[in-house]
């Protein structure tokens, strides 16, 4: 079940949700709009190496906007901080986004229960299209845990992705052992 917004309201007054900042207007009647933080990021290289870092160079969104290219993977950030310790966390494009033809995850649109931080977006676009800092990108929607959970996201010793910042995170594929 996704929690309704009554629900999620319940929960941030109890502390085991929270998402900073927060604005009443942008909670759904079952999920909240995330915006779109001031940084993108691509990759140096062109060929991309799982089993090596591949770094990455940042740029700061001007407020002009920034025109994003088909065939150039960017990362960018929400502008939202959020802590989910009871709750696993969704991260899904508004409508209006994919509209607009830009995809905001690859493939990674779950956290887990004790995910704390700002959610690195994965972006891409069918055509040109310019985008701004503050901007709806996506929407946070939360479904209850059945079952007690064992060792939550932030307390995992191994956690590639703990604490996010507000600028997007590179692939930690390489810290793997396969």
């Amino acid at each position: 079940m996704i929690l309704s917004d009554k629900r999620i309201l319940e929960e941030m007054a109890m502390g085991t949700l929270k998402i900073e900042p927060y604005q009443r207007d942008c909670l759904g009647s079952n999920s909240y709009d995330v915006h779109l933080g001031k940084w993108l990021a691509k990759y140096k290289d062109k060929v991309l190496d799982a089993k090596k870092h591949n770094e990455i160079e940042y740029f700061e969104i001007p407020e002009e906007g920034f025109v994003l290219q088909p065939h150039v993977f960017y990362l960018g950030a929400t502008a939202e901080y959020t802590e989910t310790h009871t709750l696993v966390p969704f991260l899904e494009g508004k409508s209006s986004t994919g509209r607009l033809g830009i995809d905001i995850h690859a493939t990674a649109g779950k956290g887990d229960v004790g995910f704390c931080g700002n959610w690195t977006l994965e972006i891409s676009v069918k055509q040109p299209v310019k985008v701004y800092t503050g901007m709806p990108i996506g929407q946070l929607i939360y479904f209850p845990v059945d079952g007690e959970i064992e060792i939550k996201y932030n307390e995992k010793k191994d956690a590639k992705y703990r604490g996010q910042p507000e600028k997007p995170v590179e692939s930690m594929m390489w810290k793997n052992r396969w």
